[in-house]
């Protein structure tokens, strides 16, 4: 028997932002771009409990989200202090599980008893009488993650314990925020069968209309083979994941051409680009990637290799605008198109 867990720490940013601001206590929060009073592009990263009662939420654009909610204290963030919280959280919860998967800043998976794929047979919680005492332990396990975090680092987290990863992240959104919900594998098609097919990590709005034609609402209607894949996902955890690449991506509130837009937001994105840079285990990378997204969704990458490794921040950024001067006329863009979307990625990163 397999027993996952996953853990998703609630509103992380703006959480973070509230426990080191006493002010912002109780207040709504939205860490992301700047709105610009209504006028801002950029999305929401994070918006924190008291924002989403406003309807603000994750991904939304922040024109949008200062419209709904312009009493929201709105706030740039701080990834490099995020991710030092982040790693803090992590070395947590690697002292109750040798086998941990970060999947983001703010969220991991976790075994607790498993056949792990490279590893032999990993047992960290002891052989009990029955099924039953054993995801009793893991219950009491996950408790004790959740005690020491909010000790340590004055924050919340959800937990979901399950038979495999897809239930467990089901189960970590399953009782947000300082949620703990536990799936046995015998009570997973139960757990399972009600929800409505937008809890199922990977279906999205559009995916979720196209259901919805078809008269299926819960995760029961789905069709088998889908439904089976939920309910005995066996994908295993990857314990060391290495960053192959860093990328950052703009999608423009409205289609543009403006050169002086174009340009400053490329320059963002090299800058932010490089703060992940920065806080990673790598030091050099050798590739530089542009993408331009056209208004119709024509896709187009560009790329430079060095011979050499580089690391420098003026490098990344002179090469990006050389990559993109050709798309602001008839070279890369005969047609004159608008932008919806560019981006920059950094690849082959050595340490």
């Amino acid at each position: 028997m397999r027993i996952v867990g996953h853990l998703d720490m609630d509103a992380f940013f703006a959480a973070v932002e509230e426990r080191d601001r006493e002010w912002l206590h109780g207040k709504p929060i939205v860490v992301g771009a700047d709105p610009k009073g209504g006028e801002g592009r950029g999305v929401v990263s994070t918006a924190n409990y008291k924002a989403r009662e406003y309807g603000v939420h994750s991904a939304m654009p922040i024109s949008k989200a200062f419209k709904l909610c312009p009493r929201c204290i709105f706030l740039a963030g701080n990834f490099k202090k995020y991710t030092e919280v982040s790693d803090r959280i992590m070395k947590i919860l690697r002292k109750f599980s040798q086998v941990v998967e970060t999947a983001g800043v703010d969220e991991a998976y976790f075994i607790l008893t498993s056949d792990v794929q490279g590893l032999s047979e990993v047992r960290l919680l002891k052989p009990p009488k029955s099924d039953f005492e054993l995801w009793k332990e893991a219950k009491k396990i996950a408790k004790k993650i959740k005690d020491e975090i909010l000790e340590k680092e004055k924050l919340t987290c959800s937990i979901g314990i399950g038979p495999n990863k897809l239930i467990a992240k089901i189960a970590s959104d399953f009782k947000k925020p300082d949620g703990l919900t536990v799936v046995t594998g015998e009570g997973a098609e139960n757990f399972l069968k009600f929800l409505p097919i937008r809890k199922v990590p990977g279906i999205g709005p559009k995916t979720e209309a196209k259901f919805l034609e078809k008269g299926i609402k819960i995760v029961k209607d789905l069709p088998s083979d889908l439904y089976e894949r939920i309910l005995h996902d066996d994908t295993p955890l990857v314990i060391e994941r290495e960053a192959k690449s860093i990328g950052e991506e703009e999608t423009f509130e409205n289609d543009t051409r403006s050169s002086v837009l174009l340009l400053e937001t490329l320059g963002e994105l090299c800058r932010e680009a490089r703060q992940r840079f920065d806080i990673s285990k790598q030091k050099t990378f050798r590739t530089i990637v542009l993408k331009v997204r056209f208004h119709d969704f024509e896709t187009k990458t560009r790329s430079r290799t060095f011979q050499k490794p580089a690391s420098d921040f003026k490098i990344l950024k002179s090469e990006v605008l050389r990559l993109f001067l050709p798309f602001l006329d008839r070279r890369e863009n005969p047609k004159n198109k608008l932008f919806r979307l560019v981006g920059v990625r950094i690849e082959k990163l050595e340490q």
